[in-house]
């Protein structure tokens, strides 16, 4: 088995704009020192479209294909791939019911497209969401168990033998935001009068990771400004006008300024938690 390269991060998420405050810095701080591969599952196209000058239902896939070159280009990642799934819509939508959709998708075959990159760059780490996607979107469900599926895969000579030589994947890490921290953004942003109604429906004492799983948190608060930047690329999802623009200062620079990780297996983390590196 071929060991895992000590130089490359692979990101896996499911929309264009998944990516940036989830790992965007770590992803950004790792480029200079090595190889970073940004998987995306699907091109969005069941997104919002914030500007209808930016993009119409029939091409927002495309535009938001575009947005994430973009997003990640500012972060410097240049190797950039997709899936090709359907976005499946947020939960109980028509979407869910497209067959191309990607909570839709057929388990060995999009296992089997994951392992197939994870073999071929040998990662030392493997990014995804944690298990709850961050708010329940079918999507961010379905790539939390491809990705958990194919890191184990990835390693076992007997799956996907036609896919090549097995690997060891390195460590496989869980993004998430601790369900503190959120808890605390939407109380701030309530005392501040910003409109947070379009989160009414979720659970806010259910958000997150509770905060004794987190294993790995790391400072990033020097690529802040940068991320910002990534984030504003998405031009068909960001609203200049929406709870996360219109917080206060503070509040967005707590939220942006670190990077939390939960470890989901491979090679063991040194005692202690947390760590503040996903390489310790």
């Amino acid at each position: 088995m071929a060991t895992f390269n000590s130089s490359t991060i692979v990101s896996i998420f499911a929309h264009p704009d998944d990516e940036v405050f989830m790992v965007g810095g770590t992803l950004a701080r790792h480029v200079p020192n090595g190889r970073v591969v940004a998987v995306c599952a699907t091109r969005g196209e069941l997104g919002e479209i914030r500007d209808p000058a930016l993009a119409t239902r029939e091409n927002l896939g495309d535009v938001r294909e575009q947005e994430l070159r973009r997003a990640y280009g500012i972060l410097g990642v240049s190797d950039v791939r997709f899936l090709d799934y359907r976005d499946s819509g947020m939960a109980g939508t028509d979407g869910n019911q497209d067959p191309h959709a990607f909570m839709n998708a057929d388990p060995h075959e999009a296992v089997g497209k994951i392992v197939k990159i994870l073999r071929e760059v040998g990662p030392a780490a493997v990014l995804t969401f944690e298990e709850t996607g961050g708010y329940g979107h079918p999507d961010h469900l379905a790539v939390h168990r491809f990705v958990t599926d194919a890191f184990q895969a990835a390693g076992d000579p007997n799956a996907y033998p036609e896919l090549g030589e097995p690997v060891d994947p390195g460590r496989l890490f869980y993004a998430g935001f601790p369900r503190s921290l959120m808890q605390r953004m939407f109380g701030r942003a309530r005392e501040e009068n910003v409109d947070v109604s379009v989160f009414n429906e979720l659970d806010i004492d259910k958000l997150g990771l509770p905060d004794e799983a987190l294993d790995v948190i790391t400072d990033v608060g020097e690529f802040f400004e940068l991320k910002t930047s990534a984030m504003r690329a998405h031009g068909t999802q960001y609203d200049e006008s929406g709870p996360m623009a219109q917080a206060p200062e503070e509040v967005r620079r707590e939220f942006g300024s670190h990077e939390y990780f939960q470890f989901g297996g491979g090679v063991a983390l040194p005692d202690g938690r947390p760590q503040k590196s996903l390489f310790a």
